[in-house]
């Protein structure tokens, strides 16, 4: 158990820190998965950018890797284009 009173404090702020990150993380999950599980591609576009406007705040935030969101936005894109 910590000792010092900042090693407590860095306790309450990383606790903290690890809600608000995994709930804006499944939130934006739940969006992917709401995304790909469209068929119809004037939904699927009208989603589009409020998906890729949570990855991008996710990836600055260090929540995600850059890379990771830049890989779920490509596959969203090419998901989209493939609808008829």
């Amino acid at each position: 158990m910590a000792n010092h009173q900042s090693a407590k404090k860095r306790i309450r702020q990383t606790e903290t820190r690890n809600v608000h990150n995994k709930y804006y993380a499944k939130t934006t999950r739940n969006a992917v998965k709401a995304l790909r599980s469209t068929t119809v591609k004037e939904e699927a576009t009208a989603l589009y950018p409020k998906v890729v406007a949570m990855l991008d705040k996710l990836a600055k935030k260090n929540v995600i890797h850059k890379n990771k969101a830049s890989n779920l936005k490509s596959s969203l894109a090419k998901h989209i284009n493939s609808l008829a």
